[in-house]
């Protein structure tokens, strides 16, 4: 079935001129007390246009500015089932041969936009089963699968995932677009400031949501996850896995959560009503993510928590088993 989707440019457009009408309403609006951002706001502002419209325009705006987008948002697209045929070569031309003569910044926009056919699915199943995380544990092959020792993370005694074992998706093709999001958060997050290495004391792991309120199935990745103490700026001890970090406690702390969200099926029938998301969510002090989304007590860390986002059944770990020769293996956990 074709789905039918605005011109880009009239998308972005629309959007614009909904912000820029929304903040110049009426004096008195703008002097109501400010809504508390939630969740629910955050997402629905990366879904489609009616979701958007429900949100308070002030808080709409704030969140706004709190976004980095490691691929371009409001790009919109047909979509048709037939083109989930072509969809699957791609994550093969991203590893392999390099874009398989297309540019390769596109291909892996369309990868972010229309994921290949098994995560589709699994976006669809978490809305038709009302969130339910069954839909997860069904897509896991059972076979556990033990968690080796991680840089020497054993020799400190660090224990990195909730479990000691994890496993993978039953479908390979899950397991590869797993790998795919952390490449491609490393490579594209020096692009708005972002800059992280896949290893156990910076970036190795997302917790996957099932976010019922919305409709949407999304991962929330966390970033600089074990920086090194320091007397001035990051007087804390973190536990076990802490001991080696060199992650230094900076201005990038802000930037340490970075959110996914599958496309968003619709929940009368069979369309897709917006793409996929990957942004990074500034965090900064002052701005709304760090005043209303954080907790206070780790505000400091600038931690995000996935619980707040929807129900969590996994974690989704890549880690380095091979030591100094880099190999990674995804674990759900």
């Amino acid at each position: 079935m074709r789905t039918n989707f605005m011109h880009p440019l009239t998308s972005s457009l629309k959007f614009a001129l909904f912000l820029s009408f929304s903040f110049t309403t009426t004096s008195a609006a703008r002097h109501l007390p400010l809504p508390k951002a939630t969740t629910v706001d955050l997402l629905s502002l990366l879904g489609p246009t009616d979701r958007t419209s429900k949100i308070d325009p002030r808080v709409a705006r704030d969140l706004w500015s709190c976004l980095k987008f490691l691929v371009p948002f409001n790009r919109t697209s047909d979509f048709s089932g037939a083109g989930l045929v072509n969809r699957r070569s791609t994550l093969e031309e991203v590893f392999g041969s390099g874009g398989g003569g297309r540019n390769r910044e596109s291909v892996e926009n369309e990868l972010v936009w229309w994921p290949p056919e098994a995560v589709l699915e699994l976006a669809r199943l978490s809305v038709d089963s009302g969130g339910n995380p069954d839909v997860v544990y069904l897509a896991l092959d059972p076979t556990p699968i033990s968690v080796p020792d991680i840089e020497g993370s054993k020799e400190c005694k660090c224990e990195l995932t909730r479990t000691p074992y994890g496993r993978h998706f039953i479908h390979e093709e899950l397991n590869a677009y797993m790998k795919f999001l952390f490449e491609l958060i490393v490579s594209r997050g020096p692009s708005v400031g972002l800059n992280v290495s896949l290893n156990r004391y910076d970036f190795f792991h997302g917790h996957l949501f099932l976010a019922k309120e919305t409709g949407r199935l999304g991962i929330l990745f966390h970033a600089k996850e074990y920086p090194a103490y320091d007397k001035h700026d990051f007087p804390f001890d973190t536990g076990y896995c802490q001991t080696g970090t060199n992650v230094v406690y900076d201005e990038e702390m802000n930037l340490r959560n970075i959110l996914w969200l599958a496309p968003m099926p619709s929940s009368s029938s069979k369309d897709w009503v917006a793409p996929g998301v990957l942004v990074v969510l500034d965090a900064r002090p002052g701005g709304i993510i760090y005043r209303d989304l954080i907790p206070d007590y780790v505000q400091i860390a600038r931690t995000l928590y996935e619980d707040d986002f929807g129900t969590v059944p996994v974690d989704v770990n890549y880690l380095n088993v091979g030591g100094a020769s880099h190999n990674y293996e995804i674990f759900i956990c």
